[in-house]
């Protein structure tokens, strides 16, 4: 999978995000190996509060920011599917808000390269046609893969250090 990734204002220039998103991604593809096709693309833009606010309300008719907004263009079905021949499939896009990221993870006493590594790895998933919001047995299911992508990466579970094999 190629990540196409943008990093806007007011991501810190301190932190390489570009290399923590592929980081983030080749620990993922190791627990979801749907991901790692060579065929799949899905873009990532590091961005401002103000723009994922407005992507929010204009796709998803929600009047706020929010960390992370997935926008998916195959379906799981169509994913699993997939031939690794052939010519480029787009998995979708990622919008991560900077200030939303930056806040949560103050608030969780993580760093934020930490939380945004979680967010990215949360986003793929959606992209891959995961959901935590149609049931708990899929809620937790992600979880799981997220917990275990996150490991991977040496960041703790951010469910609550659950025991991770």
């Amino acid at each position: 999978m190629d990540l196409e990734i943008d990093i806007e204002e007011p991501w810190a220039p301190a932190t390489d995000w570009a290399d923590l998103a592929q980081a983030a991604l080749e620990a993922l593809v190791q627990v979801a190996p749907e991901l790692d096709n060579p065929r799949l693309i899905a873009s990532l833009l590091f961005t401002s509060d103000a723009e994922v606010h407005v992507l929010n309300r204009e796709w998803r008719a929600k009047d706020k920011p929010t960390n992370v907004l997935s926008f998916p263009m195959l379906e799981r079905d169509d994913l699993l599917d997939l031939a690794e021949d052939g010519p480029p499939e787009m998995l979708g896009d990622l919008a991560l808000a900077c200030e939303t990221c930056t806040r949560e993870a103050a608030e969780k006493g993580v760093p934020v390269q930490h939380h945004a590594s979680h967010l990215i790895i949360h986003g793929l998933l959606h992209l891959a046609g995961l959901d935590h919001e149609i049931g708990e047995a899929e809620a937790e299911a992600m979880e799981a893969l997220e917990t275990k992508a996150l490991a991977i990466l040496g960041i703790p579970d951010p469910y609550g250090d659950r025991f991770i094999q």
